[in-house]
């Protein structure tokens, strides 16, 4: 079973939304995470396997995974503010924090695992600040936007990950923003001196304007050499 989720009027392009996973469980522990987000003022966006199915991947999980920006110096606090709605730190040592960025916890409601990620400078505070706001039953939830998802999806690359990708493409064509999407992985592929990002993504929108009814599906036509003439 899913949740219904739809788009709350501040992001209207975006017509259609899926749902999240595990029925009731996902959505419980949604909702106790947005009233600590809220009581403490943390910015915070849903990404990974749950925003790929609200975006379109037709996929279940059993993972949520939500990246937040936290005042180093509070992480006690916060986690104190976690335990008080429902959530048990798996492993709180902060010389693991620090090295790892991510605080996981466990939802007692659920039992479902959650990994708060601290979001650090450049990248995620670009996706901070383009993160869509949707409804999950009832619980208004910042999601990182389709674009952004198909590029952090990009860069773990596995194979799930180009599943999520497709599964995106195929549902947000319309309404993906394909010029920022090529803009940040080029952006990536010189700071990351590394030319393999751009063209995953080419790849797989490619496969999806082929397979667009009237669309052609002939093989992209490539210059042959000239034969050298005969003396």
């Amino acid at each position: 079973m899913r949740i219904a989720a739809t788009i709350s009027p501040c992001t209207s392009e975006f017509p259609k939304a899926f749902g999240v996973s595990s029925s009731h469980a996902v959505s419980d522990l949604l909702a106790a995470l947005a009233a600590v987000m809220h009581e403490r003022g943390v910015r915070w966006y849903l990404f990974g396997a749950q925003a790929a199915i609200v975006w379109g991947s037709p996929r279940l999980s059993a993972d949520v995974d939500v990246t937040a920006s936290l005042d180093r110096a509070g992480l006690a606090g916060y986690i104190d503010a976690m335990r008080d709605h429902g959530f048990d730190v798996v492993f709180g040592d902060p010389d693991f924090i620090a090295r790892t960025r991510v605080i996981p916890f466990v939802h007692r409601g659920s039992r479902m695992p959650l990994d708060v990620v601290l979001s650090g400078p450049g990248l995620e505070e670009e996706f901070l600040q383009r993160a869509r706001s949707v409804d999950v039953a009832g619980t208004m939830i910042p999601v990182i936007s389709p674009e952004d998802l198909i590029v952090s999806k990009i860069l773990a690359g596995r194979p799930k990950d180009i599943e999520d990708i497709r599964g995106v493409i195929h549902e947000r064509k319309a309404s993906l923003e394909v010029a920022r999407i090529r803009a940040v992985l080029r952006l990536l592929e010189r700071a990351l001196t590394q030319s393999d990002l751009l063209p995953v993504f080419e790849r797989e929108w490619r496969k999806k304007l082929q397979g667009e009814p009237g669309a052609s599906h002939a093989p992209i036509a490539r210059k042959s050499r000239s034969k050298p003439k005969k003396p």
